[in-house]
């Protein structure tokens, strides 16, 4: 048995793809063409028995990025908004979905759903592309039955995230160019242009300046020992990730991360706006309160931050005020306590919650474009003080060299 990825046209207009188990080529195309479909494409993922369904799905797709992800939720709450059965909902995400992975998944969780599974439960089967975090709140969205609304919020949730993921990349596009440039450069100068005037030196001995004796030192070690360069390169990639891997590396990391100049103010407002949209999502779809701060805090990204909800969740179940607990933590800063005891106060929590998300979400843009306007100025300070020192350990023997003459 093998399996084949397909791609046909049914007769109503629609485009489908999936993948489909036949023993020859034919049989799969014979299975295809009933019905009226008219076969577009045909591909097999499966040579032989035994060939899992997993490894088809990765050959034939990959796994989906956020932005399908994103693109799935928003189509699943418009289509749930616009009063479609949730296995109709279903069936179109899957037919309309760009991604041969979720296409497979929707079908799968589409079967689950009309054998009287809830979509919440047969997302939940498909932990690596839903998390814990989304599959609860469409839960809670299917008990009350704004499964709509809560399938929308998700949706804004995650196409927050990959906006913001697609801003961090645009603005260090320039800045990694430059920093690319200038080591190049620096690189050139070192292994090309300083071994050739090293001859030019050598008559003067021990009578160079000491900042060309550093640069011809500089060059010759580059030349020479570039493999030991690699290997503490490589070795110490190694070792960061063998220590973030550990529950404590990481929480060092993360703390040592929210501690930094200029990025752990932007850091700090990006984990806490993370953390406040989730728990706004999360209450208005109706998880519970416990389960909500539990979820965002892991949702947060940031173990500091997760620390920190925990002692928050155990405080609220002893009977504190959830900004109180907020406060008392000590993580979380005062424009988000402040705006929690608001949101309890009037009993609209997760309509502050999203107030304060999308307030520092406007200050994260800001803190980013001002880092990214300062890391260009320092590339360009650094690599013109690299050229300077350069071109003066370079100059000085020959003065040296021209006023001894004279």
């Amino acid at each position: 048995m093998a399996t084949y990825a397909y791609t046909i046209l049914e007769p109503t207009g629609q485009r489908k793809t999936g993948f489909v188990d036949a023993k020859t080529r034919e049989g799969a195309v014979a299975q295809l063409t009933a019905g009226g479909n008219y076969l577009i494409d045909i591909d097999e993922r499966a040579a032989r028995e035994g060939f899992s369904k997993a490894s088809a799905e990765k050959k034939a797709g990959g796994r989906p990025s956020k932005a399908d992800l994103a693109m799935f939720s928003r189509r699943m709450a418009d289509l749930a908004d616009a009063g479609l059965p949730l296995d109709r909902v279903l069936q179109v995400v899957s037919e309309q979905s760009e991604s041969l992975v979720l296409t497979e998944i929707s079908e799968q969780v589409l079967k689950d759903v009309r054998g009287g599974s809830s979509v919440s439960d047969a997302l939940a089967k498909h932990p690596k592309y839903f998390p814990n975090v989304f599959t609860s709140t469409l839960k809670a969205g299917e008990q009350s039955g704004q499964f709509g609304e809560v399938a929308a919020r998700l949706a804004d949730f995650q196409e927050n995230e990959v906006a913001r993921k697609s801003q961090v990349v645009s603005a260090l596009i320039y800045p990694a160019i430059l920093l690319v440039v200038a080591l190049g450069v620096v690189f050139f100068i070192l292994t090309f242009v300083i071994p050739k005037l090293s001859g030019t030196f050598a008559a003067q001995g021990d009578n160079l300046p000491g900042s060309t004796k550093l640069l011809l030192d500089m060059s010759d070690f580059l030349q020479k020992d570039w493999l030991i360069i690699i290997g503490s390169i490589v070795g110490v990639v190694v070792a960061y990730r063998i220590w973030v891997a550990t529950p404590s590396g990481a929480y060092t990391r993360d703390g040592l991360l929210l501690r930094l100049p200029v990025v752990g103010k932007i850091a700090v407002k990006g984990t806490v706006s993370r953390f406040a949209r989730v728990l706004g999502t999360l209450l208005f779809g109706g998880v519970p309160i416990l389960d909500a701060i539990e979820l965002s805090g892991i949702a947060s990204g940031n173990r500091v931050f997760q620390k920190s909800s925990e002692q928050v969740r155990s405080d609220v179940r002893e009977g504190k005020p959830i900004a109180i607990a907020m406060r008392d933590a000590g993580a979380f800063p005062p424009v988000l306590t402040h705006m929690v005891a608001v949101g309890e106060e009037t009993g609209d929590l997760p309509h502050m919650l999203k107030r304060v998300s999308d307030s520092l979400d406007f200050e994260v843009d800001n803190g980013l474009r001002r880092a990214t306007a300062l890391v260009e100025p320092i590339i360009i300070v650094v690599m013109g003080g690299f050229v300077a020192f350069v071109v003066i350990s370079v100059l000085l023997p020959i003065l040296n060299q021209s006023s001894a003459i004279k």
